[in-house]
């Protein structure tokens, strides 16, 4: 069994796909362990976006993912990273598959409606951030 993080960004939530969302997860076969909606406060989405700390975007994706509730699940289920991405969809929903999420509900690269982790490293980091040390 693997476990992954899901995020359904401020513009999912702002316009009521949390359902649409994880139903799709679910859908996949995927089995949601951990629910919750909450606003990421500056200090954790600094955390959580460490990696592109000197990316030109970095600001931007600090204020987007701060500017409204967002719902995070963890997520089981073999090849849970895999399998969570696919469902979502490539990042730049113009260059998504149909049928995924992004596809259908991503407005730009950046306003995409869902965040999944993309390794078992990051899985774990991120869950951490979002779970606190021991989410289960």
């Amino acid at each position: 069994m693997h476990r992954t993080l899901i995020l359904v960004k401020p513009d999912g939530v702002a316009r009521n796909l949390v359902g649409e969302c994880l139903a799709s997860f679910e859908k996949a076969g995927m089995h949601i362990t951990s629910l919750k909606m909450m606003t990421m406060s500056r200090e954790m989405a600094e955390r959580f976006y460490a990696v592109h700390r000197e990316r030109p975007f970095y600001n931007e994706l600090i204020t987007y993912i701060t500017s409204g509730p967002i719902v995070a699940g963890i997520l089981e289920g073999v090849g849970a990273i895999r399998r969570t991405r696919r469902v979502m969809g490539d990042t730049d929903p113009n260059e998504a598959a149909p049928g995924t999420i992004r596809f259908a509900y991503g407005e730009t690269i950046r306003r995409n409606t869902v965040h999944g982790s993309d390794s078992e490293d990051s899985a774990i980091r991120e869950i951490g951030i979002v779970f606190g040390e021991d989410p289960t």
